[in-house]
């Protein structure tokens, strides 16, 4: 194996590399969290590798196996080419292999009970290899070794779930005499041995001394500039950071620099692909095709062919989600664009590292969005560079996400007593639920599934909420991707605008029953953006703690919401053309969030007249919402808000921030942990916009279902400013 490291042109391991070795050969399980492009994929194929090859010489050839999570096929693909180029030495000891969704039916069954190093997905453990064990016990029996990489995307939902999918996967491992070693790569994160912990549930040491060598990075702030236009309540509008990022990736590629431009929306993605490759042919004609976007929802041979072209430096322009984020070694690109902050400052400094990784010097971009978040970091760049990055936000716990894995461990093995501390402390609780429910049935001392259809088909892990919604040509009946099912309302309803590979498309009719959107092409000059109504109700009030005559609350509440109409915007400044109205059903969600509420005294201290109460409300629950991702690790998108004058349950104002998704993931909880510093950087935020009377920039959403009416920037300040002069000195400890 050392042969096969020099013979990669490797003499030395770094010292980060060489401890995390250490650790795996010890049967310890470890996190490594160092730098992008700092080569912790060795420093788990070595020890792995190593083993892997020991276990050749045994009798049966394949004694002893390991397991390969990443979040995204592209990446468990890049790591096959990167595992099979470092093993080519070692003749056919190891034996990689990928085992996806795209995995020809014909090579499962070589897989199976020939590969010694399968590369796979938490979605493919979790609805194909566990309920399907029994084929995979010589694997299973053998399991030595599971790397999970890229595990700080393993938070909120989609954390949560994997959580409990390793715990199933511990527990069939267990049932085969097998107790593998968990190696985890994580970006630069803060806790990263905590995280790892809460995601495996067994111990984990962590290495977080990068002591790889670092190229220059030069590190560009970009704010757009304010247009001549205004928009919703005569707001300045702020030139779009997609726009400006398509203008970048233009002059980059025009002077042959290969840049990837990282984007937020698969929207977005095509935006900027569509507008770069525009303003390439008429500069230079040759370019045009050597820019593209990256997104899901490609077909996988559109995604492999994409992912050819960057390696091969074809494509000199990548407008891409983070789905290419996640650690593919794109060798040689020289700048990366992220257009607008990827919600975490870990997100930024991944993204930031997919340049310079030979050790070159390299250009990295953030392109402020029109956004309060956006706008606070591009003028408090010490929240940015010199503050630690966020915790891991996980909850395994929470009943919605637990209940399902516990009938999907049931249909794989009968569920008995001892099994429960292994899914955690819920547990105990929700057995006796499901059993009333009908989805378990006690026999002797077991819990059993007895329904005909499959367990592990109850739950997404992904928490996308049902199949997803396939997006259908008309004319042609042509499968163009899909959508997924939480995002339908909002995306594909009747009269949207829809892009796919440059092209756009016009939604002619959405069918939810059979979840398909029937789409023709066309070229409008505007995009358009869904409008909805929610409304909260609480449920139930877990911690309340006084700030002075205002509380601050955490617990349960059922959120209302029904996408109303829809707008429809110019493509390149924003400006609203018009509204339509939509009929759509509602949809109800029970979830955690943190609210809080104000007296008659303090909004008479605040000078806020009942005239002004709703806009103060208003715009500090707007950009509140913008500014908890600096504190939480999760997007606006994952967390929505409720602000009303005079709420029924409180009888006073309050306004709720809570999870968007059912039962919560922890984000409104660490709202609540750290409420005094989230809420006095959302008052300094809407305090230092440079506008008059609010922008999006500061209290205006992009989100809102009232049109971001009504909203006032002055009171509001001076509300969140008379709210945190009650704050207990040092926030409840979570």
């Amino acid at each position: 194996m050392i042969e096969a490291i020099r013979a990669a042109g490797i003499d030395r391991p770094w010292g980060h590399q060489a401890r995390t070795a250490e650790y795996a050969l010890r049967g310890e399980s470890v996190v490594v969290a160092t730098g992008t492009a700092s080569g912790k994929s060795l420093a788990y194929q070595a020890p792995v590798l190593s083993t892997l090859l020991d276990g050749s010489e045994e009798p049966s050839g394949r004694g002893t196996t390991a397991l390969y999570l990443s979040p995204t096929k592209a990446l468990a693909a890049d790591q096959r080419r990167t595992v099979a180029d470092l093993a080519a030495p070692l003749g056919t000891a190891v034996r990689p292999a990928v085992y996806d969704g795209d995995t020809p039916v014909e090579e499962r069954e070589w897989v199976r009970q020939y590969a010694n190093y399968v590369l796979t997905n938490p979605d493919m453990l979790h609805g194909g290899i566990l309920p399907g064990h029994p084929r995979w016990s010589s694997f299973l029996r053998s399991l030595r070794y599971v790397v999970i990489d890229e595990c700080h995307t393993y938070r909120g939902v989609f954390g949560s779930h994997v959580a409990q999918v390793l715990r199933r996967l511990r527990r069939v491992c267990a049932r085969y005499g097998s107790s593998p070693v968990f190696l985890l790569a994580s970006a630069t994160a803060a806790d990263p041995a905590v995280a790892a912990a809460r995601l495996t549930g067994v111990p984990v040491a962590e290495i977080t001394e990068d002591s790889s060598p670092r190229g220059e990075v030069v590190f560009a702030l970009w704010e757009p500039p304010l247009t001549e236009l205004h928009g919703e309540q005569g707001a300045p509008v702020r030139r779009t950071a997609t726009a400006e990022s398509a203008d970048l990736l233009t002059d980059l590629a025009v002077q042959g620099v290969r840049t990837v431009t990282f984007v937020r929306s698969r929207r977005g993605a095509e935006l900027i692909a569509l507008i770069a490759q525009e303003r390439l042919a008429e500069l230079d004609r040759s370019l045009t095709d050597r820019v593209a976007a990256y997104r899901g929802g490609y077909l996988p041979e559109e995604r492999r062919a994409l992912e050819r072209a960057l390696h091969s430096g074809e494509l000199l322009g990548l407008a891409a989600t983070t789905a290419l984020e996640l650690g593919m070694d794109v060798a040689g690109l020289d700048a990366v664009v992220l257009a607008g902050y990827p919600g975490t400052r870990a997100s930024v400094w991944q993204q930031a590292g997919r340049a310079g990784r030979s050790g070159q010097g390299a250009l990295a971009i953030l392109v402020a969005r029109d956004d309060p978040l956006d706008t606070y970091l591009v003028h408090h760049p010490d929240a940015l560079f010199r503050q630690p990055v966020e915790s891991t936000v996980l909850d395994p716990d929470n009943p919605y996400v637990l209940a399902p894995h516990l009938c999907a461990a049931a249909a794989e093995l009968p569920l008995t007593p001892a099994d429960l501390e292994l899914f955690g402390p819920a547990t105990e609780e929700l057995v006796p639920q499901l059993e009333r429910r009908k989805l378990l049935r006690r026999r002797a001392t077991a819990w059993h599934w007895t329904r005909r259809e499959r367990a592990a088909d109850l739950t997404d892990i992904r928490g996308e909420g049902g199949s997803p919604v396939q997006v259908v040509e008309a004319a042609t009946g042509r499968l163009l991707g899909t959508v997924d099912a939480s995002a339908a309302h909002s995306t594909v309803h009747e009269g949207a605008v829809h892009l796919h590979q440059g092209r756009s498309y016009l939604v002619k009719h959405l069918d939810l029953d059979d979840s398909v959107a029937l789409v023709e092409e066309a070229s409008p000059p505007y995009s358009t953006t869904a409008r909805d109504t929610t409304a909260v109700s609480i449920l139930e009030t877990t911690t309340e703690i006084p700030w002075g005559d205002a509380r601050l609350c955490f617990g349960s509440v059922e959120v209302t919401n029904q996408v109303v109409s829809f707008l429809r915007r110019k493509l390149i400044t924003g400006e609203v053309l018009g509204e339509s109205k939509l009929d759509l059903p509602p949809r109800t969600l029970r979830t955690r969030a943190v609210w809080w509420t104000v007296t008659e005294d303090q909004l008479e201290d605040a000078r806020v007249h009942p005239q002004a109460l709703g806009g103060a409300l208003h715009a500090a629950e707007h950009a509140s919402i913008g500014i908890l991702p600096l504190f939480a690790t999760c997007d606006r998108w994952d967390i929505g808000g409720v602000s009303v004058p005079l709420h029924p349950d409180t009888l006073l104002p309050t306004v709720f921030v809570y999870d968007g998704h059912p039962g919560g993931v922890g984000f409104a909880e660490r709202a609540f942990h750290t409420a005094a510093r989230w809420l006095t950087a959302t008052r300094e935020a809407i305090a230092a916009c440079e506008c008059e009377a609010g922008c999006p920039s500061c209290i205006q959403s992009p989100k809102c279902g009232n049109g971001n009416d009504p909203l006032d920037k002055r009171a509001a300040i001076r509300l969140l400013t008379t709210l945190l002069a009650g704050a207990p000195e040092q926030p409840p400890a979570g």
